[in-house]
């Protein structure tokens, strides 16, 4: 008797952490596949209304008008009339898979002990079990740039694909680059309810630049001791990797970029909300940046309230290099609103896909790969039936990574499905 309540209690115990499994990753592609009928946007600012896109071996093979004619006999064939294709969207500046429930400190993998932690990887404290990832997968979100947090330097960056067993099978490019979390010139006191200047700005900015002078120098010598924080950062000075600021305020903006040029390494800014101010400095220094969130208010009280929906567009106009962002892990799956909203406000709708896609590629570096629908990419993308920028239609009804076909359920659609059915048993 004890011993079948016993394997009653486990059976109950397994069911249960079955049903909170996220999907299995999907297998490779098997065979050649043709998409016709949708309209398709390729990513870089173009469209084809009627196209055919095929891909094999994980592979665009073509993109062409749907009238062409091809031989697709040995293809297994997907409409798309009447929808919509895109590349499969890419989140940079996010920590997903490395925090799963805010709330739960044992859940939150995103910060090292310390103010200078360049060494620190995000890669590897990367969860592809995470229950947060298909959620964001179902909005059309295929990869993202998994960003530590925390200190003055924060660690490196990776960028992943979203449906992977390991890190290792889910990293397209390890340690991009290194992320500084630019001083404050001030902070805003909640208690007393009012703004406070850092009277250690210049101090905090000096530290940053001391450390990256030791640093080049150090990995400019030869035979000298080994030193974890100083070598992590040699990539800065030889190209190999990007210096990622996060400032909002112009007047840091600024003093970073030309901190950056001084250097001479490579920098993205992250953040930059008053950087519709210096749109002009910025496309001179042909500064690329990591706009977002759109849905956000202003950083300072003196901007207009719609200010963060108007800059995508103001940045397009002066020709600056810069994709859509936002904040947070879960957050993510509201990514394509975000270039949404900003077709509301002057920036072109195929502009807005590149922010999501191609522009977001070209800055993290992984343009030759995935973010367009180009022949000889990977075969990364969506098929939506409706607008993947607007919040009512978007409904993402198929999406490929590397030509593999993944699952778009998720725990919210599981609870969704299951609460649906009880309520409709009880009518």
């Amino acid at each position: 008797m004890k011993q079948t309540i016993y394997i009653l209690f486990l059976t109950l115990c397994a069911s249960r952490l079955l049903f909170g499994q996220p999907p299995i990753p999907a297998p490779a592609q098997d065979g050649p596949l043709a998409i016709g009928g949708g309209t398709a946007h390729l990513g870089n600012g173009e469209g084809i209304e009627i196209a055919l896109i095929t891909f094999a071996d994980g592979k665009i093979t073509r993109v062409d008008q749907a009238s062409t004619k091809v031989d697709l006999s040995d293809h297994r064939q997907v409409s798309a009339k009447g929808k919509h294709i895109y590349p499969g969207f890419i989140a940079p500046n996010t920590t997903l898979g490395i925090v799963e429930i805010s709330a739960v400190r044992a859940t939150r993998d995103i910060a090292e002990v310390g103010s200078l932690n360049p060494n620190a990887r995000s890669i590897i404290a990367y969860n592809t079990d995470s229950q947060v990832t298909p959620t964001v997968r179902a909005r059309g979100v295929l990869y993202a740039q998994v960003v530590p947090e925390g200190g003055r330097l924060s660690g490196q960056s990776s960028i992943v694909q979203l449906d992977a067993w390991n890190w290792e099978d889910a990293a397209v490019k390890m340690d991009d680059g290194h992320h500084l979390r630019w001083p404050r010139r001030r902070t805003y006191n909640w208690r007393q309810g009012q703004w406070r200047e850092n009277k250690n700005y210049d101090t905090d900015v000096q530290a940053v630049e001391d450390f990256l002078l030791q640093a080049k120098a150090y990995c400019e010598a030869d035979n000298i001791e080994r030193n974890l924080r100083l070598s992590s950062a040699c990539g800065l000075f030889n190209g190999e990797q990007t210096l990622f600021v996060h400032a909002n305020l112009a007047p840091d903006i600024q003093q970073a970029v030309l901190m950056a040029k001084t250097f001479g390494v490579n920098m993205v800014l992250v953040g930059g909300a008053e950087s519709y101010l210096i749109a002009d400095m910025l496309a001179e220094y042909e500064t690329p940046i990591i706009y977002g969130p759109t849905h956000d208010l202003p950083n300072t009280l003196d901007s207009d309230v719609d200010q963060t929906f108007k800059t995508p567009a103001i940045l397009h106009k002066a020709g600056v290099e810069f994709c859509l962002s936002n904040e947070g892990f879960w957050q993510q799956r509201n990514l394509p609103f975000q270039a949404g909203s900003a077709v509301g406000y002057g920036l072109p709708y195929e502009a807005a896909v590149e922010a999501l896609t191609l522009g977001t590629a070209r800055i993290l570096g992984i343009d030759d790969q995935v973010g367009s629908l180009e022949e000889g990419k990977q075969a990364s993308l969506i098929i939506t039936s409706g607008d993947a920028l607007d919040m009512r239609t978007n409904q993402v009804e198929h999406a490929f990574i590397s030509g593999r076909e993944i699952s778009l359920d998720n725990k919210q659609d599981q609870l969704y499905r299951r609460f649906k059915t009880k309520y409709e048993r009880q009518e």
